[in-house]
């Protein structure tokens, strides 16, 4: 199996996926290890020579002015992954909890936490060995790091908690025993190390816009089947006309177009048919194009703290130990909101274009693409299903990073809530997977009443063959809600979704 070092510096989204699913394993790269070294020895230094350092030798937060006796500074850090491991709600999935401790292995590789190599060695052997935390989903407000969540995970290191190992659920001891790992006793600062970072929003981010990615050229290619449905006007597409508004996320959306549907016999002309397109059709590499910005934007933002030190306070070269604000998750906060708002935007548009597949007035095919309209139902509630989760989605759409709710008696009096905008960007991919499979499925429909397969382009023929894989046409009404669930998996998933360009 592949091998990945973490460096600190160098860790990209489609290594942490690959790692995350379980097809690599990862190790500290030697200039990491060295830097770890340096780190924990500066820490150990300034305690011998007796300074007061937050965290290592004081309370936390609103208790920072607490100083803690020597001999208490181990179970300082041990009461501090029991206290902070509170939180509610759902599980989180394994592979986003793999993303997590490969992320926060990364951070801590960079060198200026103070943490052991032991310690760190055994997170790694989590990963490595497919132990995995129990860490439920709500519960951190994105600011004091994503506390809750990663002591949810720092717990199974010292024998606490829970994990899931092979299958079953057992106690954090049990799962170290088994698969042949031995817990550690933390020491100063070590318990802070673990769990002062933003790993759950960024690592809930970095699985959630490797979906999205799919998801926008999902859209595009959703758009090219429904213009051959509907016998879409070409010409809105045309690469001159789109160079004179020169974004360049248009032009690579318009360039998309003109290659899928390069030999199709079913688009037309401007005034062929008619001389425009109704804007859910003739605006695709605008509106798409828009959304694609979006996504550049986030990708940066989230390479940026995939390797980034998010730890307080932080050990410098230079054997300083300065706290400053580097937990705070505000730039990934503001980032998956935009996120929300630019993946909501596919599927708004997309169950637009499914209304003018579906709609009579609008298709000219049958009504509700019923074999038998009256008798048949046809695809008439599948849009109702679409309207819903674009209606969902304008909900949970909302910034999350606008609200803050202080904490730790005014210590902590501006919190950026970036987990939960991180957790309701994932639902929004989600169901705009389902919106853009709903799509692909009337526009399958549509193609197959008009019984126009053999005038498809190559391209968007290929596609329309995995579509139906999953929902074969409709000949009579048929119940297709777990068609299209399975469609929408495949379209988060599926790596020949990347290789479509």
């Amino acid at each position: 199996m592949e091998v990945i070092l973490l460096d600190g510096y160098t860790l990209t989204r489609s290594q942490i996926e690959k790692i995350a699913k379980g097809y690599a394993q990862v190790s500290l790269a030697p200039s990491a290890l060295e830097k770890v070294r340096e780190s924990r020895a500066r820490i150990e230094q300034r305690l011998t020579e007796g300074q007061v350092i937050y965290g290592v030798n004081t309370g936390f937060g609103k208790l920072s002015d607490v100083q803690i006796a020597e001999q208490d500074n181990e179970l300082l850090q041990l009461n501090l992954l029991r206290s902070d491991a509170v939180g509610v709600g759902t599980p989180l999935e394994t592979s986003i909890v793999r993303a997590m401790m490969i992320l926060r292995v990364n951070a801590l590789a960079r060198g200026y936490s103070g943490i052991r190599e032991e310690t760190l060695q055994l997170l790694i052997e989590l990963i490595n060995k497919n132990v995995h935390p129990i860490v439920p989903s709500q519960g951190s407000v994105g600011a004091s790091g994503d506390l809750a969540p990663l002591a949810h995970i720092a717990l199974v290191l010292v024998g606490e908690g829970e994990a899931e190992y092979q299958g079953e659920i057992i106690s954090g001891q049990q799962a170290l025993a088994r698969a042949g790992l031995t817990s550690v006793r933390l020491q100063a600062k070590e318990g802070l190390a673990l769990i002062n970072g933003t790993q759950a929003m960024t690592g809930i981010g970095v699985i959630t816009i490797n979906e999205a990615e799919r998801l926008g050229y999902v859209a595009d290619m959703a758009a090219c089947l429904t213009i051959e449905a509907l016998k879409g006007i070409i010409s809105a597409f045309d690469e001159d006309l789109l160079a004179v508004r020169p974004h360049a996320e248009i032009a690579s959306v318009g360039g998309r177009i003109r290659k899928w549907l390069e030999g199709s016999k079913r688009v037309t002309t401007q005034g062929e048919i008619r001389m425009q397109d109704a804007y859910s059709l003739r605006c695709v590499p605008q509106v798409h194009g828009a959304s694609w910005q979006c996504f550049h934007f986030v990708e940066q933002r989230l390479q940026t703290e995939t390797n980034a030190t998010t730890d307080n306070p932080i050990v410098l070269e230079k054997g300083e130990v300065l706290s400053g604000g580097h937990f705070h998750g505000q730039p990934i906060a503001l980032a998956m909101d935009f996120l929300k708002v630019g993946v909501a935007e596919w599927a708004n548009i997309s169950e637009r274009r499914t209304e003018r597949l579906v709609n009579p007035q609008l298709s000219g095919l049958s009504p509700f693409l019923a074999t038998n309209p009256g008798l048949e139902c046809g695809l008439m509630v599948v849009q109702y299903v679409a309207a819903s989760l674009v209606s969902e989605n304008k909900v949970l759409a909302h910034p999350s990073s606008v609200d803050s709710i202080p904490t730790s008696g005014n210590q902590e009096d501006h919190v950026s809530m970036g987990t939960t905008a991180s957790r309701q960007a994932r639902q929004i991919v989600h169901n705009s997977a389902r919106v853009l499979a709903i799509e692909l499925i009337a526009a399958s429909q549509a193609i197959f009443l008009e019984k126009a397969e053999h005038q498809l382009a190559p391209a968007t023929r290929k596609f329309l063959e995995i579509v139906r894989s999953f929902c074969p046409p409709l000949e009579v009404d048929k119940a297709i809600g777990k068609e299209t669930e399975a469609l929408a998996h495949y379209l988060l998933s599926s790596n020949d979704i990347l290789h479509m360009e």
